[in-house]
């Protein structure tokens, strides 16, 4: 049976992608690290800095002692580091962005990021730009910040954060071909939406890859 390791940097995260694997691959088992620290570290000090590698590395060795097949990252923020750190040790590790980013590529040239932290605002537009070059077409990106929206995840207030998410969605969506929402924490703001451009978030599309099904994201 196929074993799905996650890291996490929010124990909120566990339960949505726990469940994700029961919906959309059923015949998977999951293994978790969180990790609180390893957002506010690299936050603080920068996603290459040997205290957040470190840390990175150990959620990675243990994850792969728990017998974890494939790693997803489900932060933004520190997911191009782990895949590289994964590379590096062997092992297959996704971040949670990059299937998102594949089809937003795959949809249309004008591509709105929707962020709530500034620091996953680098590392997801630098994936988009990555995706683009490797296919040979030309994107636009533009970057929509949701304005203390984060500071509401901090506290609990998920409905606010939510509502906030999708308030700058729709505006996004005005001058885009596609939206994508830069953390998985965002994924509940796409039944808030209403816009008829398609606006995409990660924790389905990472999960479907990581564990060999098959999902189309609602647009």
């Amino acid at each position: 049976m196929r074993r799905i390791g996650f890291l996490h940097t929010s124990p909120m995260h566990t339960e949505p992608f726990d469940r994700l694997v029961v919906d959309l691959a059923p015949g998977c088992e999951q293994v978790t690290v969180v990790d609180e620290a390893l957002l506010d570290d690299a936050r603080r000090l920068g996603g290459s800095s040997p205290q957040v590698l470190g840390a990175i590395d150990r959620a990675l060795d243990s994850l792969s002692a728990a017998g974890a097949d494939a790693i997803v990252c489900t932060c933004s923020t520190v997911g191009g580091e782990a895949e590289r750190r994964g590379t590096e040790r062997g092992l297959s590790v996704l971040r949670v962005d990059r299937p998102m980013a594949e089809q937003a590529v795959a949809i249309g040239g004008r591509i709105g990021v929707v962020a709530a932290l500034e620091s996953t605002v680098e590392p997801t537009t630098t994936l988009i730009a990555e995706v683009a070059a490797s296919r040979g077409v030309d994107v636009e990106v533009s970057v929509w910040m949701c304005d203390r929206a984060w500071g509401r995840f901090e506290v609990g207030d998920i409905d606010g954060y939510l509502d906030s998410v999708a308030t700058v969605c729709e505006a996004a969506a005005g001058t885009s071909d596609v939206v994508v929402l830069a953390q998985a924490s965002m994924a509940d703001a796409l039944h808030r939406c209403s816009t008829s451009v398609p606006v995409l978030s990660s924790p389905a599309l990472a999960v479907s890859f990581a564990c060999g099904s098959r999902h189309e994201p609602r647009g």
